[in-house]
């Protein structure tokens, strides 16, 4: 047996934390591998998130003294997997050098330009090559998709794909043909992902216009779409699947620049999973995800618009739609399939010491 800790960023509530991670642990351990899992920024620290509140400096210490204890005691573990970041704000050198460990590191997320966009860019000096510190240090590096592997690998040669996936014993079909019921478009996510939805708002209110239309958004506020049913579900982990497949279509629209070119299509992974069909923006891992007999891939707004009309008038074309995609998920994006990958890459960095 070997043992691996796990280092998240958040817990179990961020779908990273579940997804890259945890979900890894049982099937791990029929490989002989004791993954722990160990998060810094708690669930409560992302409720906080989402309402635009700061968690209270207290906790947020607590947090970081929580993290330094576990460094401490690493020499228990004979690898590790780190998340993201170990500590925010904390330049990689002193990352790598508090790891001590030889360590997968693992990214689902354009990570590498959160010190050189946006509201830290001003960090760029000091930060800005963070992210490709850590990776050249690492022993192993896993990237949720092909952006983000040609990024590692100009860093590290031994970089692996390694996308988001789902168990499929968890994620089902209990899908039918809908009749006598709005034409209903799904979207999962979370609060920081739903100003993408914008993308979908004209081309839903011209099909409302044509007649009744539902959009259900789980996980994000929704925005207000004239001549549309829109339903709000709070996300939970329980009830996720019974939701997407109340989904006559999943939608997952984009901004095509360099953040959304590092996302990793796990809301097509999710709703293909259960068997239903999609549309998604053009851009990054979702041309990879999404085949011509599983959904279509848009650019323009003119194009939401008819590919939305198609699948709400041919439900025939959604069910085959819907079983190509489940097929598609089996072979290329199931946690099955993922976790002997995992168990290999763990074993090869263990024994790299």
């Amino acid at each position: 047996m070997i043992k691996v800790i796990g280092f998240s960023l958040y817990g179990p509530l961020a779908a990273s934390t579940r997804y890259r991670l945890e979900q890894y642990i049982p099937g791990l351990s029929e490989y002989g591998i004791d993954l722990q899992v160990h998060y810094l920024l708690g669930d409560e620290y992302l409720r906080y998130l989402f309402q635009d509140k700061k968690l209270p400096l207290t906790a947020l210490i607590r947090a970081a003294y929580k993290r330094l204890s576990l460094l401490l005691h690493i020499q228990q573990f004979d690898a590790a997997v780190l998340y993201a970041e170990l500590f925010p704000f904390l330049p990689g050198w002193l990352e790598r050098q508090l790891i001590r460990k030889p360590y997968v590191y693992d990214f689902d997320d354009a990570f590498y330009l959160k010190y050189r966009r946006g509201k830290f860019s001003l960090l760029q000096p000091v930060l800005g090559k963070k992210v490709d510190q850590v990776i050249a240090g690492a022993t192993a590096v896993t990237a949720g998709n092909k952006a983000l592997l040609s990024h590692a690998k100009a860093i590290n040669k031994k970089s692996f794909l390694f996308p988001t996936v789902v168990d499929l014993n968890r994620y089902r079909s209990t899908k039918q043909i809908s009749s006598g019921r709005p034409f209903t478009v799904g979207w999962i996510g979370s609060p920081s992902t739903s100003s993408y939805l914008k993308a979908v708002v004209r081309p839903l209110s011209t099909l409302g216009l044509e007649g009744p239309v539902r959009l259900i958004v789980v996980g994000g506020p929704a925005p207000v779409i004239p001549h549309v049913e829109v339903i709000e579900k709070k996300w939970r982990e329980e009830t996720e699947v019974a939701l997407v497949n109340n989904f006559d279509v999943g939608v997952m629209p984009l901004v095509d620049d360099e953040w959304a070119r590092g996302k990793c299509a796990f809301k097509l992974i999710q709703y293909m999973a259960c068997g239903v069909p999609v549309v998604a923006s053009r851009v990054g891992a979702n041309v990879d995800a999404v085949q011509s007999d599983s959904g279509i891939l848009v650019s323009y707004e003119d194009e939401w618009t008819e590919a939305l009309r198609k699948m709400r008038d041919h439900p025939q074309m959604r069910q085959m739609m819907g079983s190509k995609g489940r097929n598609r998920i089996k072979e290329h994006y199931s946690l099955q399939q993922n976790v002997p990958l995992l168990a290999e890459i763990l074993y090869d960095v263990a024994q790299s010491r």
